[in-house]
């Protein structure tokens, strides 16, 4: 090993890596009590797939991070034709054969290329966005950069996955602020989004691009049935019991009713904080929510260390994506938001969920391995 690359190595920010292991292992854990007397869930042995991810992916944050996060610029257009042709590929042979698909099968794992999508957004992003800064306000720059971003979020929406989708476009927005768009343009976009967004609204209805299930999620949520058995509101409702049992300590690792006896539902993924609360209580779910606001703090101590726009970039890009699903999981367990489907970030059952937050995880070590200084 060559002085550089030593000297660089010492930069490497293991209080990120250790608050990232931290959350891998407790939800490994969780997700452990969550399937316990599930015969289905046992059999398909989703605490060892999970692990196998998480061992994975672990081993890909040290391989991205030793890669010059730099040398991704030069390949970001091969990868969003790639990525735009493996979704629409997915897209249509899935409509055509089953449907809809938002997976491959390898025949061992399940591979959601979406997942791994919302990476190769913010590589492409924060590469136009650093290259094209002295055109920032530029209303054609603006549109472009939106339908570029388009080109590989309109696959995940005919999938259909209107969940990830949105995901993008926050990411599109957020990533769009931090290169430096004004305020008051990014409150017209915004507005003139929700506007765009309510029109094209009925015409996705009827080509069904908009399922009806997703609807009902709205519905649910705006007028919740009270005397639901099952669906999106006996769900929610479920969740809400969960984290009031739980009190401020919980009823223990294993002994949560509700989780035990499987009256909540999806626990092991969309409804896994409630799990938490119920098992740890609030004192629980608060500490693990802190890790996680630990790890998007270093990954914008990240971004502010970057020696250049495309590091900071992409490292407000990872703080972003981890934040907002974060929150968005939090609402809906809450019942503050309508169903969603996002899980919460390293915590969640989800391989390629997991991998695709350790890859992010990998280039922000990247960039911090890079840095002229090391900080705490």
């Amino acid at each position: 090993m060559d002085n550089k690359t030593s000297i660089s190595w010492r930069h490497f920010d293991f209080w990120l890596l250790g608050a990232v292991a931290l959350l891998v292992i407790f939800g490994i854990t969780m997700i452990r009590s969550a399937v316990a007397g599930n015969i289905e869930l046992e059999e398909l042995d989703v605490v060892t797939r999970q692990l196998i991810f998480a061992i994975g992916g672990f081993v890909v944050v040290l391989i991205t991070a030793s890669i010059d996060y730099r040398l991704w610029a030069s390949v970001s257009r091969t990868l969003y034709l790639g990525t735009a042709i493996l979704l629409a590929v997915l897209t249509v042979v899935g409509a055509a054969l089953f449907g809809s698909a938002r997976w491959f099968d390898t025949g061992v794992i399940l591979i959601q290329p979406s997942e791994i999508a919302k990476i190769v957004l913010i590589l492409v992003l924060a590469d136009y966005f650093s290259r094209n800064q002295e055109n920032i306000r530029d209303i054609h720059w603006v549109i472009r950069s939106f339908l570029m971003a388009m080109g590989i979020i309109i696959w995940v929406i005919l999938q259909p996955n209107l969940s990830t989708s949105i995901v993008m476009l926050v990411l599109w927005f957020a990533m769009l602020w931090a290169a430096g768009l004004r305020v008051k343009h990014l409150v017209t976009f915004g507005g003139g989004g929700l506007v765009i967004l309510a029109l094209l609204t009925p015409i996705l209805i009827n080509a069904d691009i908009i399922k009806g299930y997703q609807l009902d999620r709205v519905t649910n949520f705006l007028f919740p049935d009270p005397n639901a058995s099952y669906g999106e509101t006996y769900n929610i409702e479920q969740a809400l019991i969960s984290i009031g049992s739980g009190g401020w300590f919980g009823q223990g690792y294993g002994h949560g009713s509700q989780v035990q006896l499987r009256f909540l539902k999806v626990r092991t993924s969309d409804f896994i904080y409630s799990a938490m609360a119920e098992e740890f209580g609030f004192v629980g779910v608060i500490l693990v929510t802190l890790v996680l606001v630990f790890v998007i703090y270093r990954c914008m101590r990240a971004a502010r260390l970057s020696q250049d726009t495309f590091g900071a970039l992409i490292a407000y890009g990872v703080a972003t994506l981890l934040a907002f699903q974060a929150a968005v999981n939090i609402g809906v367990n809450l019942n503050m938001l309508p169903a969603t489907g996002l899980t919460f970030p390293f915590v969640s059952y989800g391989g390629s969920s997991l991998l695709s937050s350790l890859i992010g995880i990998g280039l922000v070590e990247s960039i911090i391995l890079r840095h002229r200084s090391l900080e705490f």
